[in-house]
């Protein structure tokens, strides 16, 4: 792992940019040390810079976690295979015409998840050797990695999935495997994904602590304090 930036936040965060071989990433880390690590993913292979996850993960990091996020292969700015492009330009196609999107999603998400799992596994190796980060590991946000990650990284001890995403049929059946403590946030509304297919995932959910959260309005209307709650979650889990 080597870093290549970093700068000293107004709130004592530190903020770094790193690469490890050909996965790019930031990790923010609290004032003071050692620090238990979350993993943190936005959905469905947007940016490690997007605005919302950054926001997410600086808050967390200023609770006394470190954070990790990653453009693992296919998300961000990284290269992506000619079927990548076909099938987000379908998906684009489908959007305008008002077509069925399930079909395309799968063979855009699936690929992505099988892509990205490694890639996590292989920065979290380098995360824990560093100083000042310890476990256990928590998972926030892309709920199709994070079913994988949950179901093949035995150092995750919690979770927290964001229901938004599209989740391909092979983690729906994997869900049954999760066993970890989960929060499970939903938007009542979200205009991407049928309320009921997310309400059967968190029925499939394996774990026996687990707890839903709803609330009214779209996509992108998570409130805020759920950020808070979330970290509450996992200090629960992780500290």
């Amino acid at each position: 792992m080597r870093f290549t930036s970093e700068q000293r936040l107004d709130d004592g965060v530190l903020e770094r940019e790193f690469t490890l071989g050909e996965i790019p990433g930031t990790l923010w880390t609290p004032g003071s040390g050692p620090a238990p690590l979350i993993l943190m993913a936005h959905n469905n292979g947007l940016p490690k810079g997007q605005a919302r996850l950054v926001a997410r993960a600086r808050q967390a990091a200023a609770y006394g976690y470190a954070v990790a996020t990653i453009d693992a292969a296919g998300c961000g700015d990284r290269p992506r295979s000619p079927a990548d492009e076909q099938s987000r330009a379908d998906l684009r196609r489908a959007m305008r015409t008002g077509e069925p999107v399930d079909e395309i999603f799968e063979s855009l998400v699936g690929p992505l998840v099988e892509k990205a799992a490694p890639e996590w596994r292989t920065t979290l190796d380098a995360l824990l050797a560093l100083p000042g980060i310890g476990g256990p590991v928590g998972y926030s946000g892309w709920t199709a990695v994070g079913i994988r990650l949950a179901v093949v990284e035995p150092r995750i001890a919690a979770a927290g999935f964001f229901a938004g995403g599209f989740v391909p049929r092979a983690q729906r059946e994997e869900a049954r495997q999760v066993t970890i403590p989960l929060l499970f946030l939903l938007q009542w509304d979200d205009e991407g994904n049928p309320r009921q297919r997310a309400l059967d995932l968190f029925d499939a959910f394996g774990s026996k602590e687990k707890t839903l959260h709803a609330n009214p309005a779209g996509h992108t209307g998570t409130p805020w304090f759920e950020v808070e709650d979330g970290n509450r979650f996992f200090g629960r889990h992780l500290k």
